[in-house]
């Protein structure tokens, strides 16, 4: 068993880390929001910053909202690189920019330590039930080291390629389910507003060609007017910044990443910065003067 580290222990953070004291791993936590008593109890310890956790750990986990807030974590006062020592592993899970992913592996490189960048998708849901999908930047001998960590929080564990291409998978990723949940938003609005019943649409298409995770997931979201995370929209924007900006740099359109993400801005417009992303179908149904359902 391993020493671990981990730094940031939200909605994502929180149940990672208690499956990986469930997996029989010491845990040294820290996070700016404090250690939950759940953690402590389960056996975690808490640490006073992310030097500390460095100094306690072999291996070192990062899960925060953004890229500013890894680099404080990894390069400010008492943050990781105080206090890492030659030889340790230090794992990004956040969702950053992969340029930026890159610079802050050769700093770390340059220490004589590893840098792993692991960014996930699943949401609460898939992080509670150690059932993530991570996508993973490393070198393969490093990638094999860690794995059995990977494998008691997640289920879909890939090897992208090297430091950057985790996060530039998980970019994509974000891409694609924010695009889904703007068809589910727009079918289950059209629906609705032609006096179907929505949730019997939702019912039928699952057993069809459209059928989808976002559909069946999100789509009850809409219906049920659950709009709490999950994953707040505020942290889809962005990662679709982050696609927009390496699209422009790479002199790439992304015509429909550039609509969902308007969506988004008309959420949080609206006071809707926390809610689930899902919420993005209340910008449709304002437009539409119609919710799906009251």
């Amino acid at each position: 068993m391993s020493n671990i580290g981990f730094i940031g222990l939200g909605i994502m953070g929180k149940p990672m880390a208690l499956n990986l004291i469930k997996g029989g791993h010491t845990l040294f936590l820290t996070s700016r929001s404090g250690v939950a008593k759940e953690l402590t109890d389960a056996g975690g310890k808490a640490c006073a910053n992310a030097k500390e956790v460095a100094q306690k750990a072999d291996v070192i986990i990062v899960m925060v909202p953004d890229t500013p807030d890894v680099d404080k974590v990894l390069f400010g006062a008492n943050g990781v690189t105080e206090g890492l020592s030659t030889g340790k592993i230090v794992i990004d899970m956040s969702s950053i920019s992969p340029i930026e992913t890159k610079a802050f592996a050769k700093k770390i490189n340059d220490l004589g330590c590893e840098y792993v960048d692991a960014p996930v998708s699943g949401g609460e849901v898939g992080a509670k039930a150690a059932s993530l999908t991570i996508m993973i930047g490393a070198n393969p001998a490093t990638f094999d080291k860690v794995k059995p960590i990977f494998e008691l929080m997640g289920k879909n564990i890939t090897l992208v390629g090297g430091n950057g291409d985790g996060q530039t998978c998980k970019v994509c990723n974000q891409i694609i389910v924010a695009l889904n949940i703007e068809a589910v938003s727009e079918a289950l609005v059209f629906a609705s507003k032609a006096g179907a019943d929505p949730a019997k649409v939702r019912q039928a298409l699952m057993g069809g060609f459209a059928a989808s995770r976002i559909l069946e997931v999100h789509g009850e979201r809409m219906i049920k007017r659950t709009f709490d995370p999950g994953f707040r929209i505020e942290l889809h924007q962005k990662d679709l910044n982050l696609a927009l900006q390496g699209a422009r740099a790479m002199g790439v359109a992304l015509p429909n990443t550039a609509t969902a993400q308007e969506l988004f801005n008309t959420c949080v417009a609206n006071g809707g910065a926390k809610w689930d992303h899902s919420g993005m179908v209340k910008a449709l149904e304002r437009m539409a003067n119609h919710d799906v359902a009251k």
